[in-house]
């Protein structure tokens, strides 16, 4: 037995009181007719009443999202206000690392007393993200104008290079090759449809209806509307776009909120649909890699997260990621020696889409959840962001005595 780990001791996620929209892929869904913020704000509220979970129990909000939104000046006030309970709170972002990072800020708030139960939101929309003009008295052109997304993802200003760039520069480094990368694409999407039809994925994801201006209903997203399965014929004959990475080989960008709730442990009992079922925080490590080799970061934040816990891989019962490029997993089971097969056995980012903000929120719950259905374990969350860096948590799932389908009624 590992000697026990605490990072957050006053802080536990309270079981059942989180939800996350389905990923609609960019341009697909009437997420793109909306204000993603204050939509999302609004879902949180929608979810938590799904949870039985009184809004008035928040004293605090941590939001994230990385594309500017209209009304972002106000941020976290504003859209705890569309909730529907006003409370103070902040905002971050930190790129793809953004929906862990909140979990673990949230984590901090409650952990040193600042608050008792704070809300959780992540969300983004890449439809129609903003152009930016920016006067830069340092150029001929005086004023230089940057698409949000697609420019940001096509130039990292410190090394020149586009996202795509890194996994080909990755791949080529660590020797991997596109049979593997089409073999764990063919199995990530085959884990999702499965889980997606067995129903696996029912506790986490809610259908969601949008209104207008007017309030009338202009549409309802009601599952990750452009996520395809594919077959290993589909995937030996796309052309290479970089080593190693086709376009069914890379995620996509998508639109999406998720939202959870940190608190107390005498609050999780509360709140919680299954009181029993203890959430902690184990242990967190972020980790910067050399220029253009954003792929292999995570792998390296792993194995100093564990080495720093005294943990194994084997020691995880869950261990799911933050994956853009198949390429990661390849890289991932080179440097730790780790199987790819056994990541995200309920689906992942590569697959179901990439809204950046809300990404990692969703890839957790999915973990947390899984975690549940196996009787707990140590729960391993990671991925990678812009600049070349991972991230990387632990979570600890424990006290789990009962089906979760036959407790107190099941979920709520």
């Amino acid at each position: 037995m590992k000697n026990e780990i605490n990072m957050f001791p006053n802080a536990v996620i309270p079981y059942g009181t989180w939800g996350s929209s389905f990923f609609p892929t960019w341009q697909t869904s009437a997420f793109a007719e909306v204000n993603i913020g204050q939509f999302a704000a609004e879902s949180m509220a929608y979810i938590m009443g799904k949870r039985n979970v009184k809004l008035n129990h928040l004293d605090y909000m941590v939001s994230g999202s990385t594309i500017p939104w209209h009304y972002k000046f106000w941020n976290t006030p504003f859209l705890s206000t569309c909730v529907g309970h006003r409370v103070a709170g902040h905002h971050l972002e930190q790129a793809c690392a953004t929906g862990l990072q909140a979990i673990i800020h949230a984590g901090s708030e409650v952990n040193m007393g600042s608050s008792e139960v704070c809300g959780v939101l992540t969300f983004d929309r890449t439809s129609d993200s903003p152009v930016g003009v920016f006067p830069e008295r340092r150029t001929y052109e005086r004023t230089q104008a940057l698409a949000d997304v697609w420019d940001n993802f096509g130039f990292d200003p410190s090394t020149g290079n586009a996202m795509i760039t890194t996994a080909g520069n990755a791949a080529r480094k660590h020797k991997i090759e596109k049979k593997e990368v089409d073999e764990i694409s063919y199995l990530r999407h085959k884990q999702y449809f499965d889980s997606l039809n067995s129903g696996k994925l029912d506790n986490i994801l809610v259908p969601l209806e949008v209104l207008g201006v007017q309030g009338k209903p202009i549409g309802k997203v009601e599952s990750d509307i452009g996520t395809k399965p594919i077959t290993m014929e589909q995937l030996k004959a796309q052309r290479e776009l970089d080593s190693c990475v086709t376009s069914g080989t890379q995620t996509h960008a998508a639109d999406g909120m998720a939202t959870m709730l940190v608190s107390s442990p005498e609050k999780a009992r509360e709140l919680s649909s299954l009181p029993e079922i203890i959430i902690q925080f184990v242990g967190k490590a972020e980790y910067r890699t050399n220029p253009s080799l954003m792929p292999e970061a995570p792998a390296l934040t792993v194995i100093k997260l564990l080495k720093r816990l005294n943990l194994k891989l084997n020691d995880m019962a869950v261990i799911k990621n933050h994956n853009p490029f198949a390429v990661n997993d390849a890289i991932f089971t080179k440097l730790t020696g780790h199987s790819w097969e056994n990541l995200n056995n309920t689906g992942c980012p590569l697959v179901w889409g990439h809204p950046q903000g809300p990404t990692l929120t969703r890839v957790t719950i999915e973990a947390l959840e899984e975690a549940v259905s196996l009787g707990g374990g140590y729960v391993l969350i990671f991925g990678c962001a812009a600049g070349d860096v991972g991230i990387a948590t632990i979570f600890k799932v424990s006290d789990v005595k009962v089906n979760t389908n036959k407790s107190k009624g099941g979920r709520k």
